[in-house]
């Protein structure tokens, strides 16, 4: 069963809840249309991988909402927005751990060669499509920097 398939049967299945299924199945329409938005802008259908991008992009946007939702002091929206990704969380890969993300950063930095911050490019670059869709970019990013930074 394609990641696709899987989101139209989970759909079905929330649309049967009916309360209990209301955030979910909100977050999943959500995220059907941002793929058939995706599709139509790139005219091909998607496979799970491509589909995989796009919800981890929404992911990424729930996340950072999140973020300004906390510093503006606004529970209720950082409430929702937590339901809302653990309900993506459902349909991405299992996420990387910190060590993990650490353990990867470090091997692509010996293998490369990389000795500074001047090198930054080249390693994320290489440790992104590793970690595509299992673990936020701006963590990695910061993981990276920390490393070649000392």
């Amino acid at each position: 069963m394609t990641l696709k398939d899987r989101l139209i049967e989970d759909m079905k299945v929330a649309m049967r809840a009916k309360e209990e299924g209301k955030v979910r199945l909100s977050v999943i329409r959500m995220a059907r249309a941002a793929i058939k938005n995706a599709e139509i802008d790139k005219r091909i259908e998607f496979n799970d991988e491509q589909v995989i991008e796009v919800l981890a992009r929404e992911m990424k946007l729930r996340r950072d909402a999140l973020e300004v939702f906390g510093q503006a002091n606004r529970p209720d929206q950082v409430k929702a927005l937590g339901e809302e990704i653990a309900v993506l969380m459902d349909y991405l890969p299992q996420q990387l751990s910190e060590g993990d993300i650490r353990q990867l950063v470090n091997e692509t930095v010996t293998t490369l060669g990389a000795q500074s911050l001047k090198d930054l490019g080249k390693v994320m670059g290489a440790v992104t499509p590793k970690t595509k869709g299992r673990a936020d970019g701006k963590l990695v990013n910061q993981i990276v920097r920390e490393i070649l930074g000392a």
